[in-house]
């Protein structure tokens, strides 16, 4: 019966060594993203032109923030640009704020989305709603909960001229408001600097690609041979996807850090963090179920199982070496996990160092998410955002590849 003991903990002791390997290597690429990240307002300013700039705003049910908002991008100091407000079907005040907003201010355009085609996802339809009645030469696209700084879009063109680029994204400063979040969103954010980090976008030999929705920019002759979001019309993650196609198809695409400019909320509750949770994983899944479960699997061992393991192989009464060196393991991965939140807590999130103690119970709370997304994908209701339900059992996505 031991030898069977010590088969298991070796074999689970094996799992948490490449477990801790994983994790240096989460923390290096997490150090060297907020080392190496260039920022937006870091730059040598060779532009002279002022194109202008269509700023193509989505809001539906944004009665909370949608003020807040556009009071932000309406005090900007850049003269050349106007702002395309567009009405997704909204069911509370949204509507009425917007046009409250547009008859006192000049520079916007209120739009009322047209109802939602078949295949469309919401705000991929309204974006190309915005993008209909845009008349700049530069597309910015951000989202109605997101406030700017009254520069951001003098940044923006400067930056994006004087490196001659196509499109350019600006990592925003994450909002969280309720507890859920911020336990939950430091351990998501960290994976951000690995695959998606602005490193391996910004890296022409790399194929990664990605867009936050809270703003980016490009030309608008680049937003046009891409497809628009009529070609990624299917897409949950929209930005990611339409990110991807830029870089993929040769464009000049640019990452940037800007979190003293930006604040954007990536959850407001609890509901809708469970929500994005399945968003992230329902794409994989689609895209290969095999892999997706491998994925599910691979962050069920790098954010929750060190906890338990260590907490009950340190409490068996037996003193077997193959015990002894699977606690010590457990325990070192544990520690590892606690350094990449505290890592992501204070430098990435500015959040306070408490939050980083619950680790174990944010991690769980995103391998259950991802449980969820993946039992729930090929359902009729696999994803719910904005108050829509979409199935995605008959569509493709691209947004994340695995």
């Amino acid at each position: 019966m031991e030898w069977i003991i010590d088969v298991f903990n070796y074999a689970l002791t094996a799992i948490l060594i490449g477990v801790c390997g994983a994790w240096v290597f989460l923390i290096k690429s997490m150090v060297d993203s907020f080392r190496l990240t260039p920022y937006l307002d870091k730059f040598e300013n060779t532009s002279k032109s002022s194109p202008k700039v269509s700023i193509i705003l989505p809001a539906r049910n944004e009665e909370e923030f949608i003020g807040k908002c556009l009071d932000s991008l309406i005090k900007q100091d850049y003269e050349n640009y106007e702002i395309i407000v567009i009405d997704d079907s909204s069911n509370d005040a949204t509507g009425k704020i917007i046009s409250e907003y547009a008859e006192k201010y000049s520079k916007i355009i209120p739009v009322s989305a047209r109802p939602k085609p078949e295949g469309w996802m919401g705000k991929n339809w309204a974006c190309m709603e915005g993008y209909r009645k845009a008349t700049g030469e530069l597309l910015l696209f951000t989202d109605a909960d997101t406030k700017h700084s009254k520069n951001i879009i003098s940044l923006a063109v400067a930056h994006l001229i004087s490196f001659d680029l196509d499109a350019l994204s600006t990592i925003p400063r994450m909002l969280t408001f309720d507890f859920w979040t911020k336990i939950t969103l430091p351990m998501i954010s960290i994976f951000l600097h690995t695959r998606f980090s602005a490193l391996n976008v910004n890296n022409p030999s790399k194929k990664t690609g990605y867009f936050f929705g809270s703003f980016y920019i490009l030309k608008k002759n680049t937003y046009e041979q891409v497809g628009m979001h009529e070609g990624v019309k299917q897409e949950i993650i929209e930005d990611g996807a339409l990110g991807k196609k830029v870089k993929e198809l040769g464009y000049k695409i640019k990452m940037v850090r800007g979190e003293h400019l930006i604040d954007a909320v990536w959850a407001r509750d609890k509901i809708t963090l469970w929500n994005a949770l399945k968003r992230l994983m329902v794409p994989l899944y689609l895209q290969s179920g095999k892999i997706a479960i491998g994925i599910f699997f691979a962050v069920l061992f790098l954010l929750f199982i060190p906890f338990p393991v260590f907490a009950i192989s340190a409490s068996l009464p037996t003193e077997t070496t193959s015990t002894k060196i699977l606690c010590i393991t457990a325990a070192i991965a544990s520690i590892l996990i606690y350094i990449g939140a505290i890592i992501e807590v204070k430098i990435g999130l500015e959040l306070r160092f408490v939050h980083a103690l619950f680790a174990p119970l944010g991690g769980l709370v995103v391998v259950l998410g991802f449980l969820s997304g993946l039992l729930h994908a090929k359902s009729t209701s696999s994803v719910t955002w904005k108050e829509r339900t979409y199935s995605m059992k008959e569509h493709t996505q691209n947004s994340i590849s695995v």
